[in-house]
């Protein structure tokens, strides 16, 4: 990979931003759950470029799983999972920039990861409304990524009557969209994807990737955000504060101690996801395997489940198996009864 040390004339844009004014620059990552955006913060949080990032994440749950998943790194994390970062906590968002400039010697940039089902556009205008924060602060750019497999069954959603579709404002309101997961596609089904999105943003500069792969310096400090273009497009984008999210859609988050027997963990989360799996839009967990001395990292998108042993417990640390589903119509109590029947104690009682 390229990084921004080895490209200065992709990040001619961003230094020019900076010399202009020195704020601090901030990216907004975001993109639907499952997209990919913390496999991409795991790349520019370990990647050696130089950089000193702070991190502010945001999770749409009861349960915090995403500071787990985050690999351990020198930056400094501040983790909001008390609800949507365009609703109900932008005041913290607002608290959280006015406390890290505080400490503005310990970084040079900001990264903000949204929720999968936030809007982007109030984050956006935190960075105008807000005098203190727009005196200190330039927001760089709106970073979507961009579910290959599935994003095209969620811009084509339905939604009640007044709920936006968040994955079609991610996309309107993106200044790069990395289009992630493109192994999983074939190239005619790709095709589809980017004249979707081009039908929604039409000169947005498009980044095909696997495995969120893409070069930092094509992200980071691109100096891509233009208001003007973004009123051009909406002109009540700097007064309209309302967002409503589709109601049906939900996070259950399971918190459990002991162990769990593998194959009925297989076997329970398999038939969840091939019966349920449509409505299941997200689902991630750390979980203890009887018998495993690592914690056990899954992560789904709809049907499809990709897991791995990450770091040891800890001497004396609780096994805690800690799990997460965002969806539609979820039944938290058949969620939980099924996911305690996977605990070995389980079917030793039996």
């Amino acid at each position: 990979m390229t990084d921004t040390a080895s490209a200065p004339e992709a990040t001619e844009a961003g230094e020019a931003a900076e010399a202009v004014d020195g704020r601090v620059p901030v990216t907004v990552l975001t993109g639907f759950l499952g997209s990919g955006k913390t496999t991409l913060l795991n790349r520019i949080l370990t990647e050696e470029h130089g950089m000193r990032i702070a991190v502010i994440e945001n999770e749409f749950g009861e349960v915090g799983i995403d500071d787990a998943l985050v690999l351990d790194a020198e930056e400094e994390i501040f983790e909001m999972n008390n609800g949507c970062i365009c609703c109900t906590v932008r005041g913290d968002l607002i608290r959280i920039l006015g406390a890290l400039m505080r400490r503005r010697e310990k970084f040079d940039r900001i990264l903000i990861e949204t929720t999968g089902l936030a809007d982007p556009a109030p984050v956006a205008q935190t960075f105008f409304m807000d005098d203190e924060i727009a005196s200190q602060l330039r927001l760089d750019a709106i970073v979507t990524l961009v579910d290959a497999a599935h994003v095209v069954q969620h811009l084509d959603e339905e939604k009640p009557e007044g709920v936006e579709n968040e994955a079609v404002e991610q996309i309107a309101f993106a200044d790069r969209v990395v289009l992630n997961k493109t192994d999983l596609v074939d190239e005619a089904t790709i095709a589809e994807v980017e004249a979707r999105v081009r039908v929604i943003n039409t000169p947005v500069q498009i980044l095909r990737t696997q495995h969120a792969n893409v070069a930092l310096h094509q992200v980071l400090d691109v100096g891509a955000f233009d208001l003007d273009r973004v009123l051009k497009d909406d002109p009540a984008f700097l007064t309209e504060t309302e967002h409503q999210h589709d109601t049906t859609v939900t996070s259950v988050g399971i918190e459990l101690d002991g162990e769990l027997d593998e194959d009925r963990l297989n076997a329970w989360l398999g038939h969840l996801l091939r019966t349920k799996g449509v409505d299941i839009f997200r689902s991630k967990g750390i979980l203890a395997i009887a018998g495993a001395p690592k914690q056990y990292v899954f992560q789904g998108v709809h049907m499809l489940l990709d897991g791995e042993f990450g770091r040891d417990w800890r001497e004396g640390e609780q096994l805690r198996n800690r799990l997460v589903f965002i969806g539609r119509n979820l039944d938290r109590e058949a969620l939980e009864r099924g996911f305690a029947d996977c605990l070995a104690t389980a079917g030793a009682a039996a």
